[in-house]
């Protein structure tokens, strides 16, 4: 590790955290903040700069339009901490207020079985509050009508509380204010969990300390599967690449592009003045934790003619910038893994977010906090996400993941 490493105040910590990205940032501020918890808390991070971190390779949106009724209420909470965001750090006036630019989500289908789906899960959306609609096509094109929509079936759209976020000011606020409230950021690297028949007791560093610990929490994002293998757990998330293209257009688009899921794969929306897309590759195998490496082909030959296609004012655009970021993808069911192992209870998972990580923090940040103050999740039962089902092979289904 190039960096420099730090060592901490302390040679026991009530909560040890690995990772002082999003997560780990998230559930020390959330450990901060609550009355009941009078206990130290560690991050552990190898790159305080975060450079490489998912967390600063985010294209910050957050959306309701989710098939499982859990996922759909932790943004819902998501969207509740962003549009009140000053009150929730108790209106200091440092704090900025940020708004979601409301945009939406839109999905589009193109075969009946997709247009199903839509429609499905528009009605558990819907039962939950959201403002999601279940569009035709003819709707889709008299309200954008720069799609062509030639080839689809259906769509569903909401813009209530759905779009884009500034997630970077949120992180830089957890962060800063989770160190104000004593929270301890030392940049350095855990390289061995040492764990005794159900209990992990401490962790050894980089630069040589041993440290007990009364609780510690996996926020490692995509390196996640090797934080758990030191305690001798099979995690089953790996880094996978994601594509994004920041690009103008000659003939800019008289309203808002809405985030467009393409049935493609591609998506694409507005962002500021310009426009913003993103991909999978269509070898969507896992990477090594430090390849972020882009394959430009990928914009020439797939991602351009797919916006042209759905966009035809899209034919002529001139790309801006681009950059390759890594998902923490969950190839058991790309779901999250929350909570305590079943077996070894005193560690903890905030991993597997498979792309829903920054809408996702804030409910998971609480949950987590609530979990490790009290026992158990006082706001949303965060129980369906955790790791015992893995283990006992039961995934846990949700329709739209992109």
């Amino acid at each position: 590790m190039a960096q420099q490493l730090q060592s901490p105040r302390a040679q026991s910590y009530d909560v040890i955290l690995i990772g002082g990205a999003m997560y780990g940032s998230s559930i020390a501020w959330w450990l901060s903040r609550d009355p009941g918890f009078d206990g130290s808390i560690l991050l552990v991070e190898r790159d305080l700069s975060f450079e490489f971190a998912a967390t600063s390779h985010t294209n910050s949106c957050i959306r309701q339009q989710f098939s499982n009724t859990t996922n759909i209420q932790i943004s819902q909470f998501g969207a509740e901490f962003i549009n009140n965001f000053q009150s929730y750090f108790d209106h200091d006036p440092r704090v900025p207020d940020i708004p979601i630019q409301s945009f939406g989500y839109m999905y589009l289908a193109n075969t009946a079985a997709d247009a199903e789906n839509l429609r499905q899960s528009q009605v558990v959306q819907a039962q939950l509050g959201a403002g999601t609609r279940h569009m035709t096509a003819a709707e889709i094109q008299a309200e954008y009508p720069f799609y062509n929509v030639d080839d689809i079936t259906a769509g569903n759209h909401n813009t209530a509380n759905e779009g884009y976020f500034d997630g970077g000011t949120i992180f830089d606020w957890c962060k800063r204010v989770a160190q104000e409230k004593g929270a301890e950021y030392v940049q350095n690297e855990v390289v061995a969990i040492n764990r005794q028949a159900d209990r992990i007791h401490s962790v050894t560093l980089a630069s040589g300390e041993t440290l007990s610990c009364g609780l510690l929490v996996n926020c490692t994002g995509p390196r996640g599967a090797h934080t758990a293998r030191m305690a001798g757990i099979d995690l089953p998330v790996e880094p996978r690449k994601r594509y994004s293209f920041i690009f103008d257009a000659e003939q800019p688009l008289d309203r808002d592009l809405p985030l467009t899921i393409d049935p493609s794969g591609v998506h694409m929306r507005s962002e500021g003045r310009y426009y913003l897309a993103g991909c999978p590759p269509d070898d969507d195998a896992p990477v090594a934790y430090d390849d972020f490496n882009q394959d430009h082909s990928i914009w020439q030959e797939k991602v351009w003619p797919i916006l042209a296609a759905r966009v035809p004012k899209f034919e002529a655009i001139k790309l801006i910038n681009s950059w390759a970021g890594h998902y923490d993808y969950n190839t058991f069911d790309q779901n999250a893994i929350i909570g305590p192992h079943h077996e070894v209870e005193n560690f903890l998972f905030a991993n597997g977010f498979s792309g829903h990580g920054l809408q996702q923090s804030m409910a998971i940040g609480r949950g987590l906090a609530e979990f490790i103050t009290y026992g158990a999740y006082r706001s949303i039962d965060l129980s369906p996400f955790a790791y015992k089902r893995i283990a006992e092979g039961n995934p846990l289904v949700e329709k739209a993941v992109i």
